[in-house]
């Protein structure tokens, strides 16, 4: 049996606003996944995340179960509306919550690694055209990134920028399963640059504090599309499918443009792409230092000319997971191979399985 190397680091993750709870407390306002899931039908049973785990009371005995379980390295995310509450207005409290998180997993010798953006966007963001419809959430989110970077700077080893702004905007915004909500594709491909951007400007943000002992990168969800047979109009399919789940963003961060295909395709639903600024693209692709991914699943497709993306999903024949996801550990394999291939030599972190 093949046996992980010694130095082979595992870890666990999660995200504020699924297990902080404390919605109200220390100068925290609400996010828009507050203002969601307090709307009827959008989650399960109309849960919130009002209490959650209770890990804003509880953190010192959940850091200390880590230890207890053997967890080496930590990956949380940061609650943008507990740094600031309101526009320009920068909350200590909220800071000072991390700060004993960090000094508690430092004790136990766990490695924190912090998500700056886990989705729970400021509802005072929103409310300020939309959120990342609106191309000054560039700024706000530069702000907070750089807050965090100032205040708890080499404490942590890796820095994210963003996790799965594919989720962040075409679920939320395309697709409608996510706050905000929306069922707009334009939308959706506005939020989604504009994420990169704020990407883009926080890594440059970091590199011109000079941390030291200290590196950033991003994490991307992604999932490998399969042709359901050896048809060309099944392996055209399955390029839209990769697409659309995985190039959009693969593409910008490290080859420094949109894919054309798709751009092609989406002109075709949304129009001119009038969002994407001169010197955009070269911000977006500045270099990072590591990628995270976040893997789960892989889709089998076959062409479907009804379809937006001319693509439907087959069924695999592997086992599921309560979220209806095929198990396929071979597919893992594949991406990681087609990443180190195609896009970059950088380190890259499981940082979701």
């Amino acid at each position: 049996m093949a046996k992980f190397p010694r130095d082979f680091v595992w870890g666990t993750a999660t995200s504020s606003y699924q297990i902080e709870g404390a919605v109200n407390e220390d100068g925290r306002t609400p996010s828009i996944w507050d203002t969601f899931s307090k709307t009827e039908g959008k989650t399960y049973k109309g849960h919130t995340g009002d209490v959650a785990c209770d890990h804003y009371h509880r953190y010192k005995e959940d850091v200390e179960i880590l230890k207890e379980i053997g967890v080496k390295a930590y990956r949380f995310s940061i609650a943008w509306p507990r740094i600031f509450p309101e526009e320009g207005k920068y909350n200590p409290k909220g800071m000072d919550f991390y700060k004993k998180l960090i000094d508690e997993l430092q004790k136990r010798d766990i490695v924190p690694a912090a998500t700056i953006y886990h989705w729970d966007l400021p509802q005072w963001a929103y409310d300020k055209g939309g959120g990342w419809l609106n191309r000054e959430s560039i700024k706000w989110y530069v702000e907070y990134a750089t807050k965090l970077f100032e205040e708890l700077g080499d404490a942590i080893p890796l820095w994210i920028t963003h996790n799965e702004p594919w989720c962040a905007s075409i679920l939320s915004y395309g697709i409608g399963e996510h706050a905000p909500g929306h069922k707009n594709y334009r939308e959706a491909l506005i939020a989604a640059h504009h994420i990169l951007l704020s990407h883009g400007e926080a890594v440059k943000a970091f590199r011109e504090m000079n941390i030291k002992g200290s590196k950033i990168g991003i994490t991307l969800n992604l999932t490998p599309a399969y042709p359901a047979s050896e048809k060309e109009e099944d392996k055209l399919a399955a390029q839209y499918a990769d697409g659309f789940a995985n190039r959009w963003f693969l593409d910008p961060i490290f080859k420094g443009n949109y894919p054309e295909d798709m751009m092609e395709l989406y002109s075709k639903i949304i129009g001119e792409f009038d969002f994407i600024k001169e010197g955009d693209l070269e911000t977006i692709s500045v270099p990072i230092d590591f990628l995270g991914v976040n893997y789960y699943t892989r889709s089998i497709v076959k062409y479907n000319e009804d379809s937006m993306l001319k693509a439907e999903n087959v069924p695999g024949p592997g086992k599921r997971t309560e979220m209806g996801w095929e198990i396929s550990p071979e597919s893992l394999y594949d991406l990681l191979k087609r990443l180190d291939r195609e896009y970059t030599k950088l380190p890259m972190y499981i940082t979701e399985n």
